[in-house]
């Protein structure tokens, strides 16, 4: 700031009355104001961004009035973004922090100095001040004038939201006349800022122009003009190509044949051409098209599938990726991933290797080649320390989801699990995590395991884990007895009763562990460990507690209701009861509900019990034809979700006329 000027901004600076006006912050006072902008003053041609950071809780605060110190600095700011002496970063930080301004109650200022930024000699000024109120009118007289490649594309976007939002008023028809001429133009990188303008005064336009689109995108060596003029209103920083193709998908968001068409010509034209920037940014979209909605995958199998060999990492990794999730149907590229087995690059910002990524995929469609040295890759995943990754993107699975479903492979994958629970103890993140898997293969497999899982009833970290696997082996666990009584747990009721009911579970001693079971629900509604559940194994035994369960379906909620329900039906063989419940959690789905995870212990149940209602058969059908996922996950989990879901509810709709008689309930141990 010259020194005449600045002299005088300093001395009406000290002349404003200061005192009860309103900061953005109760901790902040009304001098920070006035220290703010003296320190900005003071500094001119040194002045940082930094100096102008402050001013954005001092004199804006977003989605309220303004503050009364607004309207006193306003004049200040103004002068200070409009002065060529302060660098022109801080200045485009300043018309920022006019943006953040505004509001109506500040209508009555003196803005007109805001506005002529518009016309301020330095392009990177004019192109922060579209930010501000303008007008259409102010927006049209600059585009006559304009001559910057990089102000008149914003330009043009400017207006182009002005127009599609009603703000245009009378100079609609002006500004449909600029778009419409430059729909015809020769420059494509203009022409292309065109149809995003036009888009919100016509959705359909991108779809008649989806030739031109593919186009120009895969114009390589049109590719770095974009970061030369291409700027968003209100955003400093250029757009690249690559983001380009993200907002340009987004314009066919009603269409979704035409988005998933666009996405696929783009990546088909890139694969001829060999432009991997492209190939990985359209798969990119592709990935997220995949993650909402289930008719993508047919399109993207093939393509996935012929990705592979690409030379460059980041598509490799995210074809694997695309082929793991959807399972049996990429077995036809078998030999392609196992060829990938021994890749160990990586793209920099997606969490895993080619090679981890391919293993999971050829597990997915269960080819044995997976198997040798698979725990070693997961237990090494297991202990990594730190790693971060972005959930909507592709990534390493978590190692349960890869592992529970590999139960029929348990004789060649066991054996390394043990060693590596032997090595670890309770202590290792890579036990845990194995425990659980062993939890969920059940079956033969926990007796091969007994000896590796006593030692682990010492721990609280574990014990848990152990106990509810012998309940699971029963009799079978007898020789754990020993161990069993130096079991610690963490001293909660729900796991003294896990301990006493595990004693008699591998005892043999049905009519004791039914007491416990039953002491339990009579005194606490037996929650905690799946107690209640247990209750079930004994039948009919059980139906003296078929009150108590009742009172428990009947003033819980979620999955405590849900478990009371089908225990209910298990003791007492009435399903009228039980459906009912799960009628509560089946038939919103239809409806557009959301609580997934319900959804799918529900259907679980219904399969259990083995009959319906002609509500619930309604509701499934209406499920299984619907397009979008059936989750609310991110990522691939919500991929694998709704397969999941999709498959209980054909096995749901397949038994949906067997009801279950009244004497097909369990009457074992």
């Amino acid at each position: 700031m010259n020194e005449a000027v600045g002299t005088g901004m300093l001395r009406a600076l000290d002349a404003v009355a200061w005192d009860g006006l309103e900061t953005g912050s109760p901790s902040e006072s009304v001098e920070d104001v006035r220290r703010a902008i003296r320190r900005l003053a003071t500094a001119g041609a040194t002045a940082t961004e930094e100096d102008a950071y402050p001013l954005y809780s001092l004199v804006a605060r977003d989605g309220c009035e303004p503050l009364s110190a607004a309207a006193v600095a306003l004049p200040f700011v103004i002068a200070l973004a409009a002065d060529p002496v302060v660098p022109v970063r801080v200045r485009c930080e300043l018309v920022d922090v006019l943006a953040a301004m505004e509001a109506p109650a500040l209508n009555g200022e003196d803005w007109s100095g805001a506005w002529a930024l518009l016309a301020d000699p330095e392009p990177a000024v004019r192109r922060a001040g579209m930010a501000l109120a303008v007008g259409t009118e102010r927006l049209l007289e600059r585009w006559q004038v304009e001559t910057d490649p990089a102000v008149r594309l914003p330009l043009l976007l400017a207006l182009g939201q002005d127009a599609a939002a009603g703000r245009a008023g009378e100079q609609a028809d002006e500004v449909r006349a600029v778009l419409a001429d430059l729909l015809d133009t020769d420059d494509p990188v203009l022409w292309l800022a065109a149809v995003h303008a036009s888009a919100g005064l016509d959705r359909d336009l991108p779809l008649r122009h989806m030739d031109r689109l593919i186009e120009v995108f895969s114009d390589l060596p049109l590719g770095p003009r974009f970061e030369e003029v291409w700027y968003f209103p209100n955003v400093d920083d250029p757009w690249t190509r690559e983001l380009l193709v993200w907002s340009t998908a987004m314009l066919f968001e009603h269409d979704p044949e035409a988005e998933l068409s666009f996405v696929v010509e783009l990546i088909e034209t890139a694969r001829r051409s060999a432009d991997t920037a492209l190939c990985r940014e359209a798969l990119d979209v592709a990935w997220q098209l995949l993650t909402q909605r289930r008719s993508v995958e047919t399109a993207l199998l093939p393509l996935a599938g012929g990705l592979l060999t690409w030379p460059d990492v980041t598509v490799r990794q995210r074809a694997a990726n695309i082929l793991a999730v959807l399972g049996p149907p990429a077995a036809p590229y078998a030999d392609r991933l196992a060829e990938l087995l021994d890749d160990d690059e990586a793209d920099a910002y997606l969490d895993g290797t080619v090679r981890e990524i391919a293993r999971w995929a050829l597990t997915r469609i269960d080819d044995p080649r997976a198997l040798p040295g698979l725990i070693e890759q997961l237990r090494a995943q297991a202990e990594e320390q730190g790693g971060g990754y972005v959930l909507s993107d592709p990534r390493r699975p978590e190692i349960t989801e890869v592992l529970i479903p590999l139960r029929a492979h348990a004789d060649v994958l066991l054996p390394a699990m043990l060693e590596t629970i032997r090595q670890g103890g309770a202590h290792a993140s890579a036990t845990r995590i194995f425990l659980g898997v062993l939890e969920a293969w059940g079956g033969d497999a926990l007796p091969a395991a007994l000896p590796d899982l006593l030692p682990l009833l010492a721990d609280t970290r574990t014990s848990v884990s152990v106990l509810k696997m012998l309940c699971a082996m029963g009799p079978v666990a007898a020789s754990a007895e020993p161990a069993l009584r130096t079991c610690r747990v963490l001293d909660d009721p729900s796991n003294h009763v896990l301990v006493a009911w595990t004693a008699a579970r591998i005892g043999d001693d049905r009519e004791g562990a039914l007491s416990i079971l039953g002491e339990a629900v009579m005194t606490a509604g037996g929650q905690g460990h799946g107690l209640l559940s247990a209750l079930g194994e004994f039948g009919r035994d059980a139906a003296p507690h078929a009150d108590r369960v009742r009172a428990v379906m009947e003033t819980s909620v979620y999955w405590s209701r849900l478990e009371a329900a089908l225990t209910l039906w298990e003791i007492t063989g009435r399903i009228e009861p039980t459906l009912r419940v799960l009628e509560e959690s089946i038939l919103p789905i239809a409806d557009g509900g959301e609580h997934f995870w319900l959804f799918g212990h529900a259907l679980q149940a219904l399969i259990r019990v083995g009959g319906s209602s002609p509500a619930i058969r309604a509701a499934l059908l209406t499920v299984r034809r619907s397009e979008p996922r059936l989750s609310q996950e991110w990522g691939y989990s919500r991929i694998l979700q709704d397969k999941e879901l999709r498959g209980l509810i054909e096995e749901a709709l397949g038994c949906a006329n067997a009801a279950a008689p009244a004497d097909t309930v369990r009457t074992g141990f």
